[in-house]
């Protein structure tokens, strides 16, 4: 069986089966990263005899028949504690300690028969929406000179390369969706609330949510499933929805272009098609939330680094402005939970009357992959909000959103659609995703991935 390409669930059916050794597939992942890994800068690490190590005590088990990644390499973001290995956050200077356990995410993933191949790149502190340091730039496998997205680029790259089937990252202001955007993944934020929490003195405000990027529904149900404790099940058909369609963008100033728009325009006849109504209804943005949701992404990060001790001297640039006026905001108040529970309110109220929200996941192509860490701040927020500003407003909300693949720009890079739904509509949101996956089928990996045949979703 060749193993690279081949999804998840395939893998892990095999594995089940016998038909291969999880030792075998490890192995085959190794050689692939070795030879191909160098120019897309995916990992920070990779865990060769570890790895190995980990598949053998897989092989080992004398029943395999409840592990539902039995055998399957995954990459862990470099913010996710693992046994045995510092945590980085995304460059030297933001390194934490040797941890001493899993993550809690990590230890539901080995449990269900992963093994963690290698840790995942992202940009310093998870802050941009670009993913590089002053070591390396991690790059879109559809097109190197562009970015992999972030600040789950680097698994979002590995995934899109066939580097490794499923990948766990983490999503604090579309840290999941627009690297699955970028690159053809899809991309699930479950709302808040439904996963093992990220540590608090890194997330004081609450919106960051762990998740899986996957190039297959199927594989994301499954991942999604694992992570949340949850016994993985076949998606339901949804019943006749109502969806709302919405272009506005949350930040004035920017907005979709032509093929962002298309590329919601054509979900939602796909929708329409499978039984549901789709209803233009633009979500209103209150002025307040654009400074609101500002003041939680540059106070989170002074609290965070306040948190950990750093020495902010030695970051980068960006990121000391970053801190500084994080410092600002919180010194002013400019921070207050009541403003996230009513915006939280406000999108309740909207979904008393529509089942899901659909809108764009970008609004531009990613941007050049470039060491963006040694750019100016201002040069990086106006990058990153120009072409990614429609993720953040549901962690705000703490909501859950997934982006999926609809289509290819005419340069070559793959478009997305968004959708968004109420509390504890994770598995509605995948059935959508699943009904866009079945009328309108996308290519798993990037078409210029070595070493990988590239095959259309479903396989």
């Amino acid at each position: 069986m060749n193993v690279i390409g081949a999804t998840a669930k395939e893998i892990a059916r095999a594995v089940r089966r016998g038909d291969i050794s999880a030792t075998q597939v490890v192995a085959d992942h190794l050689d692939h990263i070795h030879r191909h890994e160098r120019e897309l800068g995916a990992f920070r690490s990779v865990r060769d005899g570890e790895a190995a190590a980990e598949a053998e005590q897989v092989d080992q088990q004398e029943d395999l028949s409840g592990a539902s990644l039995a055998g399957v390499p995954v990459a862990v973001k470099e913010n996710t504690a693992i046994a045995g290995l510092a945590t980085w956050h995304g460059s030297e200077a933001a390194q934490g300690p040797v941890a001493d356990t899993d993550h809690e995410v990590v230890r539901r993933l080995r449990g269900a028969g992963a093994v963690v191949i290698a840790t995942s790149r992202m940009p310093e502190l998870g802050l941009w929406a670009t993913t590089d340091d002053y070591t390396a730039i991690t790059r879109n496998p559809w097109r190197l000179d562009r970015t992999a997205g972030g600040s789950s680029g680097g698994a979002a790259a590995a995934v899109a390369a066939g580097l490794v089937p499923l990948a766990q990252g983490n999503d604090g202001l579309g840290s999941l969706r627009i690297p699955a955007a970028c690159c053809g993944l899809v991309g699930l934020k479950p709302g808040r609330g439904v996963m093992p929490a990220v540590p608090a003195d890194q997330d004081p405000f609450r919106m960051v949510e762990h998740g899986v990027l996957a190039t297959t529904v199927a594989d994301a149900a499954v991942g999604f499933a694992v992570l949340a404790g949850a016994r993985p099940a076949k998606l339901d058909q949804p019943p006749k929805l109502r969806i709302a369609v919405s272009l506005g963008s949350p930040v004035r100033g920017t907005w979709a272009d032509r093929e962002n728009r298309r590329a919601v325009a054509t979900a939602a006849k796909l929708l329409v098609a499978a039984g549901h109504d789709a209803v233009r209804a633009e979500v209103r943005y209150p002025s307040w939330l654009r400074l609101r949701g500002s003041a939680l992404w540059f106070a989170g990060a002074h609290l965070a680094a306040e948190a950990a001790g750093l020495d902010r001297s030695t970051l980068q640039p960006r990121t000391r402005r970053h801190l500084a006026l994080g410092a600002v905001a919180w010194r002013r108040g400019l921070v207050r939970e009541a403003d996230q529970e009513r915006w939280r309110e406000r999108c309740l109220a909207f979904f008393e009357d529509y089942d899901a929200l659909l809108l764009p996941a970008l609004a531009g192509p990613p941007p050049a992959a470039r060491q963006w860490s040694r750019r100016s701040w201002q040069g990086n927020v106006f990058a990153c909000v120009r072409y990614a500003p429609y993720a953040a407003p549901w962690n705000v909300a703490g909501l859950p959103a997934i982006a999926v693949p609809v289509g290819v720009r005419p340069e070559g890079l793959p478009l997305a659609a968004q959708l968004v739904g109420p509390p504890g509509s994770e598995r509605r949101l995948l059935a959508l995703a699943g009904q866009l996956e079945e009328a309108s089928p996308w290519l798993r990996h990037a078409p210029r991935a070595p070493g990988v045949a590239v095959a259309s979703s479903p396989p």
